[in-house]
């Protein structure tokens, strides 16, 4: 008797190709693994046998396999129309059974996954009748329903873990095989399929020129789906930035932009939510559950590529997108259902990254078939996106006090009201502050949200996020767009960074000040934060919080804090900043480096884990994107992630048959025990300025 194999069934109705994606498939496996292939027409008894075929299938076939023994079965002979000769199965590393039924109630207990084919109704019909031509056209209304009929009682797809479209273009097999690799089951017998990815080389082209980012995104993923834009609008030589703004630290985090899709072979997506992520692959899902960290330190964990030599930014292409909120229910936090997905990641296999401070472009892709293709393309798109600079009138960078609204949009449309009244809110800093009196917390970063809907289509996220970076630039900006589901960000504070030697870095962001246009009154203001006790007193708790947070991973005496309590200035408000920095120990897990920090300190307060159980019942509503990071997972081990503030969620399926678009911006600030409610409040006001202003709204009042 041999070991046990792994068994896949390949299920679908009639004309969905499982037949040809069950022999391709099996050649790729068969580059690595010995491989069996069963297909149930062989055992079918006859048109109308579906449900008599499933049982022999099941008894005869299944059982003797799934116990690694071979298995012996009456086939039928569809010219006679009577049982045929008897073959034999062999157990194999894997087997692959395919055919209608294959995953039917009575075999999934023998399986180890399951995957369903579909494909357009017309398509499959007239795939069906040219394979097996004059003899299957008078029984296919007969087959049809049986088919039905079976699916009825028995939803085959949503126990599938796999599911593709087959559009016959000979993408399925691939699409597929990827898709199983994340399957933690198959995981073991698919590890020379695993090492394979990591086993990737890269193509990186340096061109002395620095395109118009907003033209060269149009131009290469303006029509993409699923698209990335990390942009650090914040030019290092921003004007208007007085005493200590003037340091590194701001130019630093503003060096790079990165711009991706999710195209070309490697393109994938995924969707986190409450336990459950879905990777998208081309035209194939895998649906998989468990915690996420532990899925990103599964694609994530291990350096798969080198940075070059030559080349100074930490992406070498990778996951980027976005960690919600509602992560925190793996990290301590309680588990809270969000409107939102989780997590929205795209891994780019190929990307452009813009060097502000060198003036250059690279262009950067996997080793694929497709490669030289795109880099053509991308090369192009940015000679012209250069030119578009060339010929453009200047565009102030950011800091006006004009109101850049979006295009073809009424200011008037966008009523945002507040989940909490002015009353409300300031209770509920009374509540915070009797926690704190209580000792149940040092700090609490009270938040909220302004919500508004404007009918689908009246709003375009793109110009929405032009007219909010052009308004508020700052270092970690960004404009994700995942399908339905658009993020706008100006985020001036990095959550976490990890650089592929180890090295890591938090800015954590606590105490503010609106800028005034008056330049006295504005260094007044920038004084007055930098000489604040209560702000001061707020950033150094959370400096704490971080210091403990990075020593959980961290080699022992590395964690230091370089810089404490720093001003920086944006185009809308003073910011106090520190900066704390650790070096991680070798061989540590680096996405349970980054669990260890989330959600951000600056978001929670502290203690974090008793502070955020207060949130969960003063807010009373998931916070979704809001407060959640924003940024990259790098080949190379490195990340960079900023905390998602200044942030604009569009989500157009937010809403009963997607008939309207509905927005939301959180706002939220720490609360201690010589708060001023009053005060607290005209902060959440100064925080949302710089979002709403940009959109021609105003802070709903009451």
């Amino acid at each position: 008797m041999s070991p046990a194999p792994v068994i896949i069934a390949i299920d679908g109705r009639s004309g969905a190709g499982k037949t040809t994606l069950a022999i391709e498939l099996a050649a790729r496996l068969r580059e690595n693994h010995k491989v069996s292939l069963f297909h149930l027409e062989d055992i079918y008894p006859g048109w109308n046998g579906l449900a008599a075929g499933i049982e022999r299938y099941v008894s005869t076939v299944l059982k003797p396999l799934h116990h690694g023994e071979p298995a012996d079965w009456v086939s039928w002979d569809w010219n006679r129309h009577y049982d045929g000769e008897t073959r034999t199965t062999q157990p194999a590393e894997i087997v692959l059974v395919e055919g209608v039924g294959a995953a039917a109630e009575a075999a999934r207990p023998f399986l180890d996954a399951v995957v369903w084919a579909d494909s357009p109704d017309q398509d499959r019909r007239s795939r069906a009748l040219a394979r097996d031509g004059e003899s299957y056209e008078p029984y296919w209304d007969q087959w049809a329903a049986q088919e039905q009929e079976w699916l009825a009682a028995d939803d085959v797809p949503a126990h599938a873990a796999v599911r593709v479209l087959n559009l016959a273009d000979g993408a399925a097999p691939e699409e597929v095989l990827q898709s199983l690799q994340y399957l933690p089951a198959l995981a073991p017998v698919l590890l020379p399929e695993l090492a394979a990815r990591r086993g990737l080389q890269l193509h990186t082209e340096r061109i002395d020129a620095e395109p118009d980012a907003v033209r060269l995104f149009e131009r290469l993923f303006g029509r993409s789906a699923n698209a990335v834009w990390l942009d650090s609008s914040l030019k290092p030589e921003a004007p208007g930035l007085p005493g200590e703004a003037r340091d590194g630290a701001a130019a630093e985090r503003s060096r790079f932009s990165i711009l991706a899709d999710d195209g070309g072979r490697f393109g994938q997506t995924v969707r986190h939510s409450s336990g459950k992520t879905c990777v998208s692959v081309g035209n194939a899902t895998v649906k998989t559950e468990g915690p996420f960290f532990r899925w990103l330190d599964g694609v994530w964990g291990r350096r798969a590529l080198r940075v070059p030599e030559d080349y100074p930014c930490g992406f070498t292409l990778g996951w980027l997108g976005y960690l919600g909120y509602e992560l925190k229910r793996e990290t301590g936090g309680s588990d809270v259902a969000s409107a939102t997905p989780d997590a929205c990641l795209l891994f780019a296999g190929r990307a452009v990254v813009l060097d502000h401070l060198e003036g250059t472009a690279w262009l950067l892709a996997l080793d694929t078939p497709d490669a030289r293709e795109w880099l053509v393309a991308a090369r192009s798109a940015v000679a012209a996106a250069v030119a578009d600079t060339a010929g453009a009138d200047t565009v102030p960078a950011g800091g006006s006090s004009d109101v850049v609204l979006s295009a073809g949009l009424d200011s008037a449309a966008l009523d945002f009201t507040a989940r909490d009244s002015e009353v409300s809110y300031k209770s509920k800093i009374t509540e915070a502050q009797h926690e704190i009196a209580e000792g149940n917390s040092y700090e609490v970063c009270l938040t909220t949200v302004l919500t508004a809907k404007v009918p689908a289509g009246a709003l375009d996220p793109w110009p929405a996020y032009l007219a909010l970076r052009r308004r508020n630039p700052a270092p970690f900006a960004s404009y994700l767009r995942f399908g339905g589901l658009s993020v706008a960000s100006t985020s001036p504070e990095r959550f976490l960074r990890i650089m592929a030697d180890g090295g890591m870095r938090a800015e954590p962001i606590k105490g503010t000040r609106r800028r005034d246009a008056d330049p006295v009154r504005d260094g007044a203001l920038w004084q007055e934060l930098k000489s604040s006790p209560k702000d001061r007193a707020e950033n150094i708790m959370i400096v704490d919080l971080l210091r403990n947070d990075l020593s959980h991973f961290a080699v022992p005496g590395s964690v230091s804090v370089s810089r404490l309590c720093a001003i920086e200035s944006y185009a809308t408000v003073h910011q106090m900043v520190s900066t704390i920095d650790a070096l991680l120990r070798p061989g540590m897990p680096r996405a349970e480096a980054v669990a260890a920090c989330f959600p951000a300190g600056s978001m929670t307060g502290a203690p974090k884990v008793s502070t955020m159980a207060i949130l969960d019942r003063l807010e009373g509503a998931p916070r979704g994107v809001y407060s959640g990071a924003i940024g990259y997972f790098s080949l190379s081990g490195a990340a960079d992630l900023a905390v998602a503030i200044r942030t604009l969620v569009l989500n157009a399926g937010a809403a009963d048959g997607d008939a309207e678009l509905s927005l939301g911006v959180g706002v939220g600030g720490a609360i201690t025990a010589d708060s001023s409610p009053q005060e607290e409040y005209e902060e959440i006001r100064t925080k949302a300025f710089g979002v709403l202003s940009a959109l021609g709204a105003d802070f709903p009042s009451g």
